[in-house]
């Protein structure tokens, strides 16, 4: 992580604007609050990716709210490449003084030099092979997969700088975190995972209900907490190991990955 931040903070100066790659479950939470300080005075706009794995609705409204805070915005779909060439069109709309001013000097049509942040596992390799149309970057469903950095020629002669994701070296948000942990931007090997899931469980029988009554045909009661929704769940998929005991852990990597995958439907873990 240290030697992220000091490439990024070395190779800013190289680069015309940022874009921040951010998770369409989790928006807010899966911005790196250090990354304005390692920036400076850089403009930078918001990719919301994942779009495909976010409920819609929570999608415009965090697009909404990012507009009335000055940052420009765009939703993208990496798998089928919906908005991800209106990329070079925003980065060229924030630039546009740099370009006048460059065309009043006769350097016409100068390629923009943009730097690619984002947490780890928001998708951000993936966005950028579709960007550039061949696998230009290492991809993976796993955090941690860029390891360093590389310069990216688009089609239209703009330049970009990949960077590995980078998490923050402490959560005071222990709320966020916990969004980080569903997505998977956090390793599941660092977390309880009978917790995570039953963290899970008690969010979407508040928020998604029918999201669990569809996918699992379990029955919710009003009373029912986050540990008995899993229980249910597992009883319901016949996750049960010798002496009649439920098997919890085979019944939270289940929900995590179905999650994970949007088998469960298009769900946002942190609602505008």
């Amino acid at each position: 992580m240290a030697k992220t931040r000091r490439m990024i903070a070395e190779n800013i100066r190289l680069c015309d604007c940022v874009a921040e790659i951010v998770d369409a479950r989790c928006p807010q939470s899966s911005r790196n609050p250090e990354l304005p300080k390692l920036l400076g005075n850089k403009k930078s706009f918001i990719i919301i990716n994942k779009c495909d794995l976010a409920d819609p609705v929570q999608t415009e409204k965090w697009q909404r709210r990012f507009s009335e805070q000055g940052l420009l915005s765009v939703c993208t779909t990496s798998t089928d490449g919906r908005g991800v060439n209106r990329i070079t069109e925003l980065a060229a709309k924030l630039m546009a003084d740099k370009i006048e001013k460059d065309k009043a000097r006769g350097l016409v049509n100068k390629p923009l030099r943009i730097m690619v942040c984002g947490i780890p596992n928001v998708g951000k390799s993936s966005f950028i092979n579709k960007l550039n149309g061949k696998a230009a970057a290492k991809v993976g469903d796993r955090p941690g997969v860029t390891r360093g950095k590389q310069w990216i020629t688009l089609k239209n002669g703009d330049l970009l700088l990949d960077t590995p994701g980078i998490l923050w070296p402490k959560f005071d948000d222990k709320e966020a975190a916990l969004r980080l942990a569903f997505t998977g931007a956090i390793k599941d090997d660092v977390l309880d995972v009978e917790e995570l899931a039953c963290e899970l469980c008690a969010f979407l029988k508040e928020n998604y209900p029918s999201a669990l009554t569809e996918r699992y045909k379990v029955d919710l009661t009003e009373d029912m907490n986050g540990l008995s929704v899993l229980e249910a769940i597992c009883r319901r998929r016949g996750f049960i190991v010798r002496g009649g005991e439920i098997d919890l852990l085979r019944g939270a990597n289940v929900v995590l990955d179905e999650f994970r995958s949007a088998k469960l439907g298009r769900i946002t873990v942190e609602l505008a």
